[in-house]
């Protein structure tokens, strides 16, 4: 077994227990005591599996101080409970069968994971958000909707400052989801950037055309006015 045989065999069978994962943490987080016990049992058994593909894939790397150092973000996505919400980001890989759908186009492809990656940061931002929060004394973020509020307007780095978070987890969230906004605000940015590069080039390629056809028209009239010239004399 390789490291590339690990992968592909267990591509799909992380990504519906990822989608399980996201659907047992927002029970634990919205729903009352009883679901959110059992959510949470099933949270730390699925999570067990994670680190089963962690461990593999470590044991199977070619250069293990290599592959180990590459990954530490996987490790910590591992270890740090208010991090696992994000390795979503990494197996929920519908998103690539979302860019196989949008065309084969690299600029099609970078829209899809734009969106999808946004949607899905502001759902986990929002769901962490709240469970850091609630309940919390002088928490003014005391709803999944105020959470949603809030992780819409900070990923977007509008910010208007009504909602803010008073605990270190939910900061860590904050900031985590800062970094995310940028990142995705500088792709789109660029996408746009390249598609009207490539109008422009498109319109400066017909122009040339055209010139080029509007001058061979009239070398072949001075070509005909030089022979008919010619043939008056």
């Amino acid at each position: 077994m390789t490291l590339e045989r690990w992968e592909r065999a267990s591509e799909w069978p992380l990504i519906a227990i990822s989608v399980l994962f996201l659907a047992a943490y927002s029970v634990q987080v919205l729903a009352s005591n009883a679901p959110a016990a059992i959510a949470s049992w099933f949270m730390t058994a699925t999570w067990g599996l994670f680190a089963v593909d962690y461990l593999a894939s470590l044991w199977l790397a070619q250069q293990r101080g290599r592959w180990f150092v590459r990954h530490l973000h996987e490790l910590a996505i591992v270890a740090l409970p208010m991090l696992r919400p994000l390795r979503l980001l990494r197996r929920v890989t519908l998103i690539g069968v979302l860019q196989r759908v949008a065309g084969n186009a690299l600029r099609g492809r970078v829209v899809t994971y734009v969106v999808a990656a946004s949607g899905l940061l502001v759902y986990i931002g929002a769901l962490a958000m709240y469970d850091a929060e609630k309940g919390v004394p002088n928490a003014n973020i005391q709803s999944f909707g105020d959470a949603a509020w809030w992780a819409i307007v900070t990923i977007t780095t509008v910010d208007y400052g009504d909602l803010s978070p008073v605990t270190a987890t939910g900061r860590v969230i904050a900031v985590a989801l800062m970094i995310g906004g940028i990142a995705l605000l500088g792709t789109v940015t660029a996408t746009l950037a390249s598609w009207l590069v490539d109008k422009v080039s498109a319109e400066d390629s017909k122009g040339q055309a055209v010139t080029a056809e509007q001058l061979e028209a009239l070398l072949a009239e001075i070509g005909s006015l030089r022979e008919e010239l010619s043939r008056s004399q």
